[in-house]
């Protein structure tokens, strides 16, 4: 890990501008298939029409951008003051599909509906992060290592069903009737390979860009088979104007039950991303400067979802992956940051960067969320293997996993439920996650 003096800029230091170009733009690889993929994800699980995905896609970047700024500048209380970078979170779709899914109406989504109960319960829920941010030595009791590593462990699983439903071609196959045909599991199966084969690679850059390699290499495969057409991209405006509260707001409050429950994951996890940051950029850990970073960033990760919410898109957090960049590039100047946002905030201005990637056919995603996904469910053993393995963690466990995914496993098992229930625990990661709060706080084993 790079020390202070190992560093080639610090937080605060202002490199040459071809430099600051060049980080910026090994950033901006790292995480924008990151920030396009949720948005992709939830359009194709609601059935959203080209139009309807490329503008989320489009403020996806836009509010990406915004919340990058606003973590690096820092205004007031609200903000890291780091090299932090902020885009849109995986751990959310779920639940967003499932607050969506209140748009159905006699068998057709209404997409105006659903988009309105979904920025609805993001936005309220995020006064749970916000809240956390100003009690954080007191929720760090309660969401322990074990608590979040479940969580985060379940948010992978439950995952791990969407990203192989687009290995099959997604909702669109299902209609004709191509769902899992082998032209679509090959094209997943083609861009799996190939993320893996660069990843592996010695070079550093190959490893870095591996995932936009893989969606490229699957994107050119699936051209030549004529699954993409790029005449639906005629008669784009040429530019995008964002519209605050352009679906409306709507309210459910079994759905922002659950997605405030992520929130307050979320939280916990910023906290995490915000420590290894400044130790990587040769801050303190620990003391009054380093907390008042902490309850900052998370403070302006809740704020910045809700400000997602109001200009149409979801949820954002911080991304772990740039801490890593930081350390391989040596450069940790929040300078940076704000070229990141600047670039991430124009690219959602323009209605044709949305549309081109909304053209991605789903099995060619599929097979690189599939991967990012056990990712995520990777990361979370990894959290639980931190803690003590005793009786009682083991038995947490077990109550958290078999409770969460036996709702994702066997859906109907709440179909007698009233409405209010079946809202808030339709969702395994709900389910596991308020199992897994409960039963670590009230379980007490003499060893």
């Amino acid at each position: 890990m790079k020390t202070t003096q190992e560093l080639i800029y610090g937080l605060n230091d202002r490199p040459p501008l071809r430099e600051t170009l060049f980080a910026a733009l090994q950033h901006l690889l790292a995480i924008f298939v990151a920030i396009i993929t949720p948005p992709l994800i939830i359009s194709s699980a609601l059935r959203f029409d080209l139009d309807t995905t490329a503008y989320l896609i489009s403020m996806s970047l836009f509010v990406s951008g915004i919340a990058t700024f606003i973590q690096c500048r820092r205004f007031g209380p609200i903000g890291a003051g780091l090299l932090c970078i902020q885009g849109t979170s995986f751990s959310f779709i779920s639940p967003i599909i499932g607050a969506g899914m209140l748009g159905m109406a006699g068998g057709k989504m209404n997409t105006e509906m659903a988009l309105s109960y979904i920025f609805g319960g993001c936005m309220v829920a995020s006064v749970v992060e916000m809240a956390v941010s100003r009690l954080l030595p007191y929720t760090r009791k309660i969401i322990t290592p074990l608590v979040s590593g479940i969580v985060v462990t379940l948010i992978g699983m439950c995952l791990i069903k969407a990203g192989i439903n687009s290995c099959g071609g997604g909702q669109k196959a299902v209609d004709a009737g191509q769902f899992g045909s082998i032209t679509n599991l090959g094209l997943a199966m083609l861009v799996l390979v190939s993320i893996i084969v660069f990843n592996r690679s010695n070079n550093k850059f190959l490893r870095m860009a591996s995932i936009v390699l893989g969606l490229i290499i699957g994107c050119v495969a699936a051209y030549m088979l004529g699954m993409i057409d790029f005449s639906q991209l005629n008669g784009s405006q040429s530019l995008n104007i964002p519209t605050p509260f352009k679906y409306g707001v709507s309210l459910d409050p079994g759905t922002i039950i659950a997605l405030g429950l992520i929130y307050l994951v979320t939280a916990v996890e910023a906290f995490g991303d915000i420590t290894a940051n400044s130790l990587i950029s040769g801050e303190p850990v620990e003391g009054e400067v380093f907390m008042k970073r902490a309850q900052g960033g998370i403070l302006a990760d809740g704020f910045n979802s809700f400000l997602a919410g109001v200009f149409n898109s979801f949820p954002n957090s911080i991304f772990a992956q740039n801490n890593g960049m930081i350390q391989l590039t040596g450069v940790a100047s929040r300078y940076v940051g704000y070229f990141i946002a600047g670039a991430l905030f124009i690219l959602g201005l323009f209605p044709v960067v949305g549309q081109v990637f909304s053209l991605i056919p789903d099995s060619v995603l599929g097979g690189a969320t599939l991967l990012m996904f056990g990712t995520v469910a990777a990361a979370g053993i990894k959290i639980i293997a931190t803690t003590k393995m005793n009786r009682k963690a083991i038995l947490v466990m077990a109550i958290s996993f078999s409770l969460g995914l036996s709702v994702e496993l066997v859906p109907n098992i709440l179909d007698k439920m009233p409405d209010i229930i079946k809202s808030i625990f339709s969702s395994g990661i709900t389910t596991g996650g308020l199992a897994a709060i409960i039963a670590n706080a009230m379980i007490r084993i003499k060893e």
